[in-house]
């Protein structure tokens, strides 16, 4: 009996802190929703005259985008994961982001993941760079298509321009210099770099990775789209695409939990410049929160304690 009482103590240690942790997450949801209480009932009474089909629409969109999250997960490792788990990590990830600022949130979960279906911590966090790289370049290049497709609809203030470029100019000189001159950024690199190889040398892994990727993006941009079609905001579908993903991309910048209020003063102010009228501007960017942040939290963060307590992260 005795050799067995020390490895029962890292056992007890180990699920009091998983039972704490399944706790606390649960508790944390309700204390943001109490917290941002007014958010929540103000968008729910401007919304509750809205078209709700528009709303099923956007709403589907928004639980379209854990497929897609997953399909692009899926695509940047070559070994195969268990498909029901990994979509249940993307919905417990998405509300994670909600909580940690940066996608701190986000990032921990999917790698705790990929680490618990055997990739090694390297290889799980070069994974989810390739994931979420590919998302920005698809994001990126759309960006760039459809201000193609509206001119004047993106007008950066010239105040801002100057120090806009210099601060994107400097972030990419520091990447440069911390790739060349320190060994182990050109050691995450390299592997970097093999893993991308190795998944496109996979043709179906490559589709999964750029298709879900592609699709992320675009069903967000679709959930935005039929809220501001639910309350009648006098803007064209593309317009609004566009004002969503340049929005997003800026907000991205400010690290707050699931861009809470950068987010939300981003996408206000650009349906305004693009010519909505400020009252409909402010009732569309509810109801797309309520739909991608508020409604799915307090689930997400349920089966994100789910999985943490069947160990699944």
């Amino acid at each position: 009996m005795t050799p067995r009482a020390p490895a029962a103590a890292p056992v007890r240690r180990r699920t009091y802190w998983r039972t704490l942790l399944a706790l606390a997450v649960p508790a944390a949801a309700v204390w943001l929703a109490r917290h941002h209480w007014a958010v929540l009932e103000s968008g729910a009474g401007r919304l509750a005259v809205a078209d709700h089909g528009w709303l099923l629409v956007g709403a589907t969109a928004v639980t379209a985008t854990w497929v897609c999250s997953a399909l692009a997960q899926q695509g940047a490792v070559t070994r195969g994961l268990p498909a029901g788990r990994l979509v249940a990590t993307q919905f417990a990830a998405s509300a994670a982001n909600q909580v940690l600022p940066a996608g701190v949130g986000a990032g921990a979960v999917n790698l705790r993941f990929l680490m618990r279906c055997g990739l090694p911590a390297a290889g799980a966090a070069t994974a989810y760079a390739v994931k979420a790289t590919a998302q920005a370049v698809v994001r990126v290049v759309l960006i760039a298509a459809l201000a193609l497709a509206c001119p004047g609809v993106l007008r950066l203030p010239q105040a801002a321009a100057g120090p806009l470029l210099l601060a994107v100019a400097g972030a990419l000189a520091l990447l440069l210099a911390a790739v060349r001159l320190w060994p182990r950024g050109r050691r995450a690199a390299a592997a970097v770099l093999r893993d991308v190889r190795a998944v496109h040398a996979r043709p179906h892994r490559a589709a999964a990775l750029w298709g879900g990727s592609l699709a992320f993006v675009v069903l967000h941009a679709v959930a935005l789209i039929a809220v501001t079609q639910a309350v009648a905001l006098p803007l064209p579908p593309v317009r609004v695409a566009l004002v969503h993903l340049a929005a997003s991309s800026a907000a991205a910048l400010l690290p707050t939990p699931g861009g809470l209020g950068s987010l939300d003063a981003a996408l206000a102010f650009a349906l305004a410049a693009a010519g909505a009228p400020a009252a409909a501007a402010a009732s569309a960017v509810l109801g797309y929160r309520l739909l991608t942040l508020w409604l799915p939290l307090l689930p997400g963060l349920l089966v994100l304690a789910l999985l943490v307590r069947r160990r699944a992260l």
